[in-house]
């Protein structure tokens, strides 16, 4: 039996604007991958305002959305993963397979689908403090998937 897959993305929003910068997502055997992505130009506002997103840096250091739903494809293939059900995930899964005229490979669903003996206040206030003993910076996608990991962990979702 495989583990629970989990996905955290990071994301611009402005007034004019809402678009994935990162992801990161939970394979089979626990480990993770992540990734910064590059914005498609449709995603841009055309005023340029990003607030504090660094336009540069996701233009150079990014995947092209090509390939990052190729890697997506290949790992999470009919799989439900799980996210920590606060953020516009499966709006920003949209966008990021729209633009490259594909649907995905996977399912989203809240954590609290999987983890169903805590209510949605008590694991989220749980994944924060996981976050806050692990002390890590809770906007970046890989310290949200580790702490979802964690928090399935010590629900006993993850035991072999």
């Amino acid at each position: 039996m495989s583990l629970p897959r989990f996905l955290d993305i990071e994301y611009c929003q402005t007034d004019d604007a809402l678009f994935p910068t990162a992801i990161a997502w939970s394979l089979a055997d626990g480990q993770m991958k992540t990734v910064v992505i590059a914005p498609e130009d449709a995603w841009l506002p055309e005023d340029g305002d990003l607030g504090d997103i660094d336009l540069l840096y996701l233009e150079e250091q990014g995947v092209p959305l090509l390939e990052l739903a190729r890697e997506l494809h290949e790992d999470l293939p009919d799989q439900t993963v799980y996210v920590d059900g606060l953020d516009p995930d499966e709006i920003l899964v949209d966008l990021i397979f729209s633009a490259v005229r594909q649907d995905a490979p996977f399912e989203i669903a809240p954590i609290s689908e999987l983890i169903t003996g805590l209510d949605s206040e008590t694991l989220e206030d749980r994944r924060r403090q996981l976050l806050f003993d692990e002390g890590l910076e809770p906007q970046l996608p890989e310290n949200g998937v580790y702490s979802l990991l964690l928090l399935a962990h010590e629900e006993g979702y993850l035991e072999e």
